[in-house]
């Protein structure tokens, strides 16, 4: 049997032992590359994967919840189809500021929070008060309207000519399901009946047919209102009942965005377009510093 003695002074051996060295060192370079490569793609999808959910980021849209029976805020003519409204005017200029292509979403407030959790528009323009009930389950901007509870009878009946008059036995008082009206009637009018209907269209009714006798509102609706229909007589309340401040609403888990949304409303305050579209509505009156 041949046996090799190998030493450390062995050019061969040291030859063999260097080049497996230097594979070696190579093998870990190239698997610290790869794991930065790694990384990197990660880091790049996490970042895109945020961005979709940044809908002022990413998007070329921006989808904008309105309510289109809101008089003086976001209204669409029956006839014509036209949308009108102070919100409307602000979110045709917040699609400019974006650069965005703006597309209305209809919503209402009984399906507001589903809406705009369940990503069905990047945010709500429509006058939405905020109240702890909604602040519980959306992010909100600062404040730019507040109204007081506003209520409208028919102009031909005499039961009702002030607002003592409303909360009365036999009275019966209308309001719009998942408005801020349908949760403080029951805590401060005790002896009137309430009725909730799903639309705003059908609490008119209500009222021009007799079956209720006022329904309840606010400011912008109100004013609007009776403007255009004859058959509306306003009941302004002696004292405020209730100021409710609105904002625009976002999703919680957008920080980001809601604070570009926010940043909007801080503009239009300060370059003159809130005031200009307010006044535009008849709704100077009500702006929030």
């Amino acid at each position: 049997m041949t046996v090799h003695r190998w030493s450390s002074g062995d050019p061969a051996l040291l030859n063999s032992a260097c080049s497996r060295s230097r594979v070696w060192r190579r093998s870990r370079r190239c698997g610290a590359c790869l794991l930065l490569f790694f990384a990197a793609i990660c880091s790049m999808e996490h970042v895109q994967a945020q961005d979709r959910w940044e809908p002022g980021i990413a998007d070329a849209r921006l989808r904008v919840c309105i309510w289109p029976d809101y008089r003086g805020i976001s209204f669409r003519d029956p006839r014509s189809g036209e949308l009108s409204g102070i919100d409307i005017d602000l979110a045709r200029a917040f699609a400019a500021d974006l650069g965005k292509v703006l597309e209305f979403v209809d919503s209402s407030f009984s399906r507001l929070v589903a809406d705009v959790q369940g990503n069905r528009c990047d945010v709500a323009m429509f006058g939405v008060g905020v109240t702890q009930e909604r602040a519980a389950a959306l992010a909100f901007t600062q404040p730019y309207l507040a109204s007081d509870i506003y209520a409208i009878a028919l102009r031909s009946q005499a039961r009702i000519r002030n607002w003592d008059d409303i909360d009365q036995p036999q009275a019966v008082v209308a309001v719009a399901r998942g408005t801020l009206h349908e949760a403080w009637m029951p805590r401060v009018m005790q002896r009137a009946q309430m009725v909730v209907l799903d639309t705003p269209a059908a609490r008119e009714q209500e009222v021009q047919s007799g079956r209720a006798d006022v329904f309840l509102t606010d400011y912008p609706f109100a004013s609007h209102l009776v403007r255009e229909a004859r058959w509306a007589q306003l009941i302004a309340p002696p004292r405020t009942m209730q100021l409710t401040r609105y904002a625009y609403a976002t999703r919680p888990a957008l920080p980001r965005w809601t604070a570009r949304v926010d940043r909007f409303v801080s503009d239009i305050k300060r370059d003159g377009r809130l005031r200009a579209a307010a006044t535009a509505h008849g709704l100077e009156a009500i702006i929030q510093p």
